[in-house]
């Protein structure tokens, strides 16, 4: 992600989640060295985003976004490939996140990468109100 990719991720963010991050939230995380944001592009336009954020040799995935005429092409599981390998040379041995329980194309893409469920957090999401299952991949472990 750079500078000039702001003004898209936001839109995009605006259109796909009930409580979107604004665009200096990205701009704040995406230049801080222990983050990683990718986005995918075609053609100028920005198709697709997420980020990591690091502590120490674990990982928190966030903001995993793809554009709707963009979806069920493979850009995510590609990204999300990506990311992980980017996150290992930061030195993170494991990685979380979390996903509305009722997303199930995306907690399908989760465990086809390796991730693994771990728990639920009731009421993590608003807009609509919905848990979150927590889930983690631990490269190696599979």
């Amino acid at each position: 992600m750079q500078e000039r990719d702001l003004d898209q991720v936001a839109a995009l963010e605006q259109e796909i989640f009930s409580e979107p991050w604004s665009r200096q939230g990205f701009a704040d995380s995406y230049q801080k060295k222990e983050n990683c944001y990718l986005v995918v592009e075609e053609d100028g336009q920005v198709l697709a985003y997420c980020g990591l954020w690091s502590v120490l040799d674990e990982a928190d995935i966030c903001n995993v976004a793809v554009r709707k005429e963009a979806r069920r092409r493979g850009v995510a599981e590609a990204m999300l490939k990506m990311l992980i390998l980017e996150g290992k040379k930061l030195g993170v041995a494991a990685f979380t996140l979390e996903v509305r329980i009722g997303n199930t194309p995306a907690v399908a893409l989760y465990r086809k990468l390796g991730f693994r469920d771990a728990g639920v957090r009731p009421g993590f999401y608003t807009k609509p109100d919905e848990d979150a299952l927590i889930m983690w991949y631990r490269p190696g472990s599979e």
